[in-house]
């Protein structure tokens, strides 16, 4: 067993002897290494700049109808617990004149989702950064995740999951489109299954 200058080892290290286990037993010796690797990538999205990932490929295009991406996966760290939640995120945005490549928006869900997190700051975040990017006519955020923090402890709710909503502008104001919106994330998920 090495001893690192990494801070997260240590603790890890001192997490495992509080816990009552031996941090140096066969079976745990890399484990602070692990962690520390692990633990890093699960909140790499502090790193990522979700503008800059917008803004980086916007194209001037005249359309002017809903953009849908549904679906994305995500995962993240619950700032409770830091027990991992995850999910989907759908989100559907009207353009005004410009566009994103398609690719940069589950890459921003991902920026969001790779810190820790509430899922609730989560949707406004996602929803917020295409608001400021884009300034589209609309922009709609569903996200359905389930929480380890309610299925492995506390009320051990097994069968649970929770959904959170943002939307702006056209989505807020129209019905009819936040119908249309809401109608396209449930229709065909069949079809590609």
């Amino acid at each position: 067993m090495s001893e690192t200058a990494d801070p997260i080892e240590g603790l890890v290290r001192g997490l495992l002897k509080e816990l009552g286990e031996d941090p140096g037993r066969n079976g745990l010796e890399e484990t602070p290494e692990r962690v520390a690797r692990a633990l890093r990538f699960f909140t790499s999205g502090y790193e990522s700049d979700p503008v800059a990932l917008l803004t980086s490929a916007l194209f001037d295009v005249d359309y002017d109808e809903m953009v849908l991406v549904r679906d994305m996966e995500f995962y993240s760290l619950c700032e409770h617990h830091m027990v991992p939640f995850f999910g989907r995120v759908h989100l559907a945005y009207i353009p005004r004149g410009r566009i994103v490549g398609l690719s940069k928006i589950p890459r921003v869900v991902e920026a969001f989702a790779r810190r820790l997190q509430v899922q609730e700051r989560l949707t406004m975040e996602i929803a917020g950064v295409f608001e400021q990017a884009l300034k589209p006519l609309g922009v709609a955020v569903v996200v359905e995740a389930v929480h380890l923090c309610m299925r492995m402890r506390g009320v051990e709710q097994q069968n649970s999951y929770a959904v959170t909503s943002a939307m702006k502008g056209a989505f807020e104001r129209d019905p009819k489109t936040r119908a249309e919106f809401m109608n396209l994330i449930r229709q065909g998920r069949e079809s590609f299954a």
